[in-house]
């Protein structure tokens, strides 16, 4: 089934935004209009006619074939990783790579923290297990790079209960050095950027 699509499997498309939907865009390259799955953050920081270069990730099943886009390839990398996990889709994976950045999620697999991805709608406890057990050791290499997702997750709770939004949390959280990892210090410096 799959060898016969083997010739269209795209790598990479450059192009202009050429109108963006609430999960797609449609990148017109040299008169051919792509339509693109893309991450939420990602749609929402395009603009019309804007020049794009996304690396490709060509989904075929029997009834169809899409297009899954990304900026990087170590998030291409990360998406075709998570689909090789049973119970994840395409739009699970990308539900997950909404959720925080790459460094954070990876984290997330590695600390064990199921409670990350079962904020993506479809996806229960036992897939977001299934995401941990599968992936853990196929990460474990990166874990001594990557902040630890549980306190960064914590911490940002801590600031959601103190009234702040999603948004200005995760803002302030980035301001935090690399090197502080208990809560309580992440908080404390988290408040004094807030502050300002």
């Amino acid at each position: 089934m799959h060898s016969s699509y083997n010739k269209l499997m795209i790598g990479s498309i450059r192009g202009k935004v050429q109108y963006k939907s609430g999960s797609y865009i449609i990148l017109d390259a040299n008169g051919v209009g792509y339509k693109i799955f893309v991450i939420p953050p990602l749609l929402l920081s395009l603009k019309q006619n804007q020049d794009l270069a996304l690396v490709i990730h060509t989904y075929v099943r029997e009834d169809q074939i899409s297009l899954y886009g990304f900026e990087s390839l170590p998030e291409l990398e990360f998406f075709e990783l998570l689909l090789t996990v049973s119970g994840i889709g395409p739009k699970s994976a990308l539900g997950i790579m909404s959720l925080a950045g790459l460094e954070m999620i990876k984290s997330a697999i590695v600390s064990e923290d199921p409670s990350v991805f079962t904020k993506v709608s479809g996806i229960g406890r036992k897939t977001a297990e299934r995401v941990i057990v599968e992936l853990k050791e196929k990460l474990r290499d990166e874990s001594e790079k990557v902040p630890v997702a549980k306190e960064h997750s914590d911490a940002v709770d801590a600031l959601l209960a103190l009234g702040y939004t999603q948004q200005e949390a995760r803002d302030a959280l980035k301001q935090v050095p690399k090197e502080i990892t208990t809560l309580s210090e992440k908080v404390k410096i988290a408040l004094k950027s807030l502050s300002k």
